[in-house]
């Protein structure tokens, strides 16, 4: 995570997100904290990126989950440059 996000406040939000012990309380947050365009959103890129990491093409993927190209490289840059995040959770759900 980029360093100027780190704060006390942002430190409450992931140990909120780490309390959550099951997939029902996951969903009973994250319903009440995010719109439901920006649930979607976000499981648009993880859907992206586990098919870049299967090297399926932006056409592919842009086809399949309706993610625009922008979005693609964005999650590209991510995967390429980030914090590895992807990767890891990538690799916990077996995807």
């Amino acid at each position: 995570m980029s360093k100027n996000l780190h704060s006390p406040s942002m430190d409450k939000l992931m140990d909120a997100l780490c309390s959550l012990t099951d997939r029902d309380e996951a969903y009973r947050f994250m319903e009440d904290l995010c719109t439901v365009g920006e649930l979607e959103a976000m499981q648009q890129r993880l859907l992206v990126a586990a098919m870049l990491r299967r090297h399926d093409t932006y056409q592919v993927i842009a086809a399949d989950t309706g993610a625009s190209t922008a979005t693609i490289s964005r999650v590209r840059r991510s995967l390429d440059y980030g914090d590895d995040g992807y990767d890891l959770i990538l690799k916990r759900l077996g995807l």
